[in-house]
C-alpha cells in the first residue's frame, strides 16, 4: 500500500499500524477511553486529524476512524477473576506489541505474547491461563469451549483505521475521491452504530454457553495506568496527542 503496488485499501487495527507510525500507539494506551463516545469525539476532532496527517507521511490516506471489536477484556479458563489481585501471575496471551504487554504486566498478569492461531490449543492444554480480547472474538473463535470466565477489565480499546494507499489515492480525480470519502463515512457511521450492539449480543451468546461474566473494580488499574500512558507517549513523541485525548470531556 505504501508503494501503490499492492492492496488499494485496508481496515486495520492501530496495533498493526504502530509498525509504520509509532505515534498512533497512543490510541492503544491502557485505560485511556471512557466510552465509545469519547473515542468518537477524539478521533473526529483534532487528535484524529493530526494522526491522519502522520499516517499520510507513511503512505496511508485515512478515510475514516472506526470502532474495533469492542473493549478488550481478560478471559480465563480455570481461575475466576473477580477482583484485581486475582490476575496476579496469570499467564495471559496478548499481541506481541510493547503497549499491550506493558498494560497486562502493570495489571499484575504475566503477559504472554503468542500467535493468535495457537491460543485455542494453549488454553485447552493449560499452557495459558487466559487471553485478552473482545467478546465478539471469543464468540467467533469458539473460545467459550476452552474458557469459562470473563473479567470486564475494559483495559484496551484499539480503534480501527479505514485507510487507502496514498499513491493510489493520488491517482484519483476529485469526483472519485468524494465518492470514496462519502462511502467511507456511511460505513463508519453504520459500523459505529453496530459495534456496541454486537458487543452486547456477543456477551449474551457467551452467557448462554455457560460463561461467567464479572464486573470488577478497575479504579486502581486506571490510576496506575497514568504513569504508563505518560511514559509511552513521551517515548513515542505523542504527549501532545495524549493531552488532547485527556482534554476531551463528555
Amino acid at each position: 500500500m505504501q508503494l501503490g503496488a499492492g492492496a488499494t485499501c485496508v481496515i486495520s487495527g492501530t496495533a498493526i499500524l504502530n509498525n509504520f507510525n509509532q505515534r498512533i500507539g497512543v490510541l492503544d494506551l491502557p485505560f485511556l477511553w471512557k466510552d465509545y463516545d469519547h473515542v468518537h469525539k477524539v478521533l473526529d476532532g483534532g487528535a484524529g486529524d493530526i494522526l491522519a496527517e502522520d499516517l499520510e507521511k507513511s503512505g496511508f490516506k485515512v478515510l475514516a476512524w472506526m470502532d474495533s471489536w469492542g473493549y478488550r477484556n481478560v478471559v480465563t479458563s480455570k481461575v475466576e477473576v473477580k477482583k484485581p489481585e486475582d490476575l496476579k501471575g496469570l499467564k495471559i496471551r496478548t499481541i506481541e506489541t510493547p503497549i499491550y504487554i506493558a498494560a497486562l504486566n502493570a495489571m499484575g498478569a504475566n503477559a504472554t505474547p503468542m500467535a493468535f492461531g495457537e491460543v485455542y490449543t494453549a488454553m485447552q492444554t493449560g499452557v495459558l491461563d487466559g487471553y485478552e480480547h473482545g467478546a465478539a472474538v471469543t464468540k467467533a473463535q469458539k473460545f467459550y469451549e476452552v474458557a469459562k470466565y470473563i473479567a470486564l477489565t475494559r483495559h484496551l480499546f484499539g480503534p480501527l483505521v479505514f485507510a487507502y494507499s496514498l499513491p493510489e489515492w493520488n491517482k484519483l480525480n476529485n469526483v472519485e475521491k468524494e465518492i470514496i470519502l462519502e462511502g467511507a463515512k456511511i460505513a463508519r457511521d453504520k459500523q459505529r452504530e453496530l459495534a456496541p450492539i454486537k458487543e452486547n449480543e456477543a456477551f449474551d451468546f457467551l452467557k448462554s454457553k455457560g460463561m461467567v461474566i464479572n464486573e470488577i473494580d478497575t479504579t486502581q488499574f486506571a490510576e496506575n495506568a497514568v504513569e504508563i500512558q505518560n511514559e509511552i507517549a513521551i517515548e513515542r513523541g505523542a504527549m501532545d496527542l495524549l493531552e488532547k485525548i485527556r482534554a476531551v470531556t463528555e
